[in-house]
């Protein structure tokens, strides 16, 4: 039987390219998403004017510093993983969804009291990034698992997949508005 040493010094010698496809497949979860959130059901929160937000076009060329965020974010999950030794997808996406809840809903609270953010968007932020967060801590626990990382890629694609079919589709029959850049 293993010992808890015996796990940690096992976890702390994962090979450093397994660790970061780890981390690129967790990133690669948040941001599908995140596009099937932002693009599809949080859409129409974004078609009104707001003094909180960004004008569309300002807004669509800085996803990249937005995308940024979410790795640091996810980072930080692969750390407290590895360090937590939470190595199942359960286990992962608990612990991500706890730590997403945490961070999210104290950034919701905060921007509620020293913003003009819309209720409405700030919660639909807190429960999205809060479950990008828990997808990402499952993902990261299964590779944790032992899973190989060819598996957890096709999973991950399968998922980015069905979240931009379903946003197209959303947008397609008017349930999500299409947002037209510099057009």
């Amino acid at each position: 039987m293993e010992t808890k040493s015996e796990n940690s010094s096992e976890m702390a010698m994962l090979p450093a390219p397994r660790l970061i496809g780890l981390g690129a497949l967790g990133w690669m979860a948040m941001l599908g998403i995140d596009f099937f959130l932002h693009a599809g059901l949080l859409a129409q929160l974004y078609t009104q004017p707001s003094p909180f937000l960004l004008p569309p076009e300002d807004a669509f060329r800085l996803i990249p510093l937005g995308y940024l965020s979410f790795m640091l974010l996810n980072i930080l999950v692969l750390w407290l993983m590895i360090r937590l030794e939470i190595t199942t997808f359960q286990r992962g996406l608990s612990f991500g969804l706890i730590i997403g809840g945490l961070i999210w809903g104290a950034m919701a609270i905060g921007m509620l009291s020293i913003s003009t953010v819309d209720p409405a968007l700030m919660l639909g932020w807190f429960a999205g990034q809060t479950v990008e967060l828990g997808v990402a801590g499952g993902v990261i626990g299964s590779g944790l698992s032992g899973t190989p990382l060819r598996r957890i890629l096709m999973r991950v694609i399968v998922l980015i997949l069905v979240l931009a079919v379903a946003t197209i589709i959303m947008q397609n029959i008017g349930l999500a508005p299409t947002v037209v850049i510099g057009g």
